[in-house]
């Protein structure tokens, strides 16, 4: 039987990661197993970039309430709800701190935990038709993924209150112009162009891009000063790689534009 959440790698070394948990994809107890399995790969794998996709015409539903939380509710089980929280926290961070770029590519609707895996994600591409929302409090929880504070690094501490307390849907233009949304893609051809996308990534320069990543992770881990004080080294080792040595002798001898890349 297909797991819920599968990791495919193409020979340009992107790792298309496809949630497929008909109808809803909505999260139970197999999504979460399947989802930290594929977490797992991509560590292990280290492919050049990663796609999340989702098949069907929702990304998610959000959660089976019924098997997910409703026994603790039951129970008044905060330590069993603490202990699952800090998996799904976990699980977040893990995904933020892969060394390559990440990509979530949204067809549609993308409600609670599929939403806070995009905002761990690095880049967040959407159609005009797709919308999202952190909608917990309706069942009188709150995110617990780390998609509250994304958020708020995304698009202010504001805007974060207001998506996750009113718990409502925010359509992707809108968020767009929240700097939530990254790129808005037409819905015709929309999962070729999320893949062309995030190849575009995977054959960049790899390592430059986990450079990146680690200078802005200390940014809002620890502010600008953290950032300036980890950019030389970050910045410095890349005159070690295969692809700066290889990007610069193309730049001298061809001009901008012209070199390729193997992410050594």
């Amino acid at each position: 039987m297909t797991p819920p959440v599968t990791v495919d790698v193409d020979d340009a070394g992107l790792a298309v990661v496809t949630i497929d948990h008909p109808p809803l994809n909505l999260y139970d107890e197999d999504l979460h197993e399947a989802l930290r399995a594929a977490v797992a790969e991509l560590e292990g794998a280290r492919p050049r970039a990663a796609l999340v996709r989702a098949e069907g015409k929702v990304v998610s539903g959000g959660v089976d309430v019924k098997q997910v939380f409703h026994p603790m509710a039951q129970a008044g089980d905060v330590g069993g709800g603490t202990a699952y929280f800090a998996e799904l926290v976990d699980i977040g961070r893990r995904i933020h701190h892969l060394p390559f770029p990440t990509v979530f590519a949204a067809h549609g609707l993308t409600l609670t935990w599929a939403f806070e895996v995009a905002l761990a994600c690095d880049l967040i591409i959407a159609t005009p038709r797709a919308s999202f929302g952190l909608i917990e409090a309706t069942v009188g929880l709150t995110p617990a993924m780390g998609g509250t504070q994304r958020l708020a690094e995304r698009a202010g501490a504001g805007r974060a209150r207001l998506l996750v307390m009113t718990a409502g849907r925010f359509g992707a233009e809108e968020l767009e112009g929240w700097g939530v949304v990254d790129r808005l893609m037409p819905e015709d051809g929309f999962d070729d162009a999320a893949r062309a996308f995030a190849t575009q990534l995977a054959t960049g320069p790899t390592r430059a891009h986990a450079a990146t990543k680690e200078i802005l992770r200390h940014l809002a881990e620890g502010g600008l000063e953290a950032a300036h004080e980890v950019t030389p080294q970050a910045a410095g080792a890349l005159f070690a790689t295969a692809d700066l040595r290889g990007a610069m002798a193309s730049f001298v001898e061809q001009g901008h534009g012209k070199a390729t890349f193997t992410g050594e």
